[in-house]
């Protein structure tokens, strides 16, 4: 089963990047699709004239077939290769994305076009520590993997600070957002493109010398399932992803109870994302050159507290606005370290499949917590998050190293960029 590269000479080819940028830009269109209504849930809700629970359904739906989805994508993604699987996915999104922009003021071919989106998240988003095996050297799958999440954070800031500028206002308190939805349809349609032309599936050589073959889906997870610190990050992933995606998804109903408007709305989760942003290409860049996965996530994963802490106390915009940095500054930043570090405690398992679980695990819980946060109120359960993210830094406490990090069996290796 196991097949290794004996050679210390590596061969690390250049175009790993393009295969990373094209697969970024369609992580940008996803997460736009994800989150366009969160930052003007009241203006969406009086365009279509339904409840919030009904807006708050386009980003719940994204959970919810992330749950029912993610297990065949993982399979899909170890079975077929990247440039089908991330093909499919890209295909939905684009053809899904334009039909949510053509159908717009139709609630009902909104959703449905939000479900085909939908479906195409998990083939995307569960494919980028796969990227970062196959095309990146050890010595930098962090950075690749953090570059990944970086994008997600991107089209995460583009929806929460562009689509209050987008929307249209043809009266006080009337409000038009089909030319926003037909804007990010057409950015989807371009990025799938982008990725159909210059997705390749690997490169002619690997870039290491670890294990090449994988397990296949079923052996995997119960490979997976079997590492006790798998199981800890499992936990914490249900936890802590659970909170964020809940916050997210809820934020105009939290800045609300707070006295915000929609612009400051936008720029407290656009904060949140771009300072994510930082994080996410600052510390997996630490994290590859020291050589360290776990005290790096414990101390970010403690230093995020204080960040959601003023987040559920704060009333005023500045607070609220430094709050939402540092919350997503450490948060955010320490999540693709965590994503590696999964992918490298579970080998032989399929990166796809470690990644997956764990993304399965915060969907399942966003989608319980969104709902909580709709019955006991908003900001009684960003008390119960802070919790959570307490017993979260716990855990991070009982995990171990990563033993391949610790070896570093390529630090010596001659690497040949092509």
């Amino acid at each position: 089963m196991v097949a290794r590269n004996s050679t210390s000479e590596l061969r690390v080819y250049g175009y790993r990047w393009i295969v990373l940028l094209v697969f970024g830009i369609i992580n940008i269109a996803i997460q736009i699709q994800w989150l366009a209504f969160a930052p003007i849930a009241k203006a969406a809700q009086s365009f279509y004239g339904v409840s919030a629970l009904e807006i708050d359904l386009f980003s719940i739906i994204y959970l919810v077939v992330f749950i029912v989805f993610c297990i065949p994508s993982t399979y899909i993604i170890n079975h077929y290769g990247l440039r089908k699987s991330l093909g499919l996915g890209a295909i939905l999104a684009g053809v899904f994305g334009l039909s949510k922009g053509f159908f717009a003021a139709n609630y009902t071919l909104a959703i449905i076009s939000q479900i085909g989106i939908a479906f195409a998240q998990p083939l995307i988003i569960n494919a980028g520590t796969t990227i970062a095996v196959r095309w990146f050297p050890l010595t930098e799958r962090a950075t690749a993997t953090g570059i990944a999440m970086l994008t997600q954070f991107l089209g995460m800031i583009i929806a929460m600070v562009m689509t209050p500028k987008l929307i249209a206002t043809n009266a006080p308190g009337v409000y038009d957002i089909s030319g926003m939805l037909m804007t990010y349809g057409v950015i989807s349609m371009i990025s799938a493109v982008l990725l159909l032309f210059f997705m390749k599936d690997r490169p002619p050589t690997s870039p290491s010398i670890e294990e090449d073959e994988r397990y296949n889906i079923i052996e995997g997870i119960g490979h997976i399932l079997k590492n006790k610190d798998m199981r800890y990050l499992l936990v914490l992933f249900f936890l802590a992803l659970g909170v964020f995606n809940a916050v997210t998804t809820c934020i105009d109903q939290i800045c609300k109870i707070k006295g915000l408007d929609f612009e400051q709305t936008g720029l407290i989760g656009g904060m949140m994302l771009i300072s994510g942003v930082i994080g996410a290409g600052i510390f997996p860049v630490i994290s590859d050159k020291l050589r360290k996965r776990k005290v790096i996530f414990t101390l970010l994963a403690g230093l995020s507290i204080p960040g959601l802490i003023g987040l559920a106390v704060g009333l005023s915009y500045p607070l609220l606005l430094i709050s939402s940095f540092i919350f997503g500054f450490f948060f955010l930043g320490s999540s693709p370290i965590f994503f590696q570090y999964s992918a490298e405690i579970n080998i032989p398992a399929p990166e796809s499949a470690s990644q997956g679980l764990l993304m399965l695990a915060g969907q399942i819980s966003g989608v319980i917590f969104v709902i909580g946060m709709n019955s006991l109120g908003m900001i009684l359960a960003m008390y119960f998050f802070v919790a959570f993210l307490f017993f979260s830094l716990v855990l991070c406490m009982l995990m171990k190293e990563s033993k391949m990090i610790q070896a570093g069996n390529q630090t010596d290796s001659k690497f040949y960029i092509l």
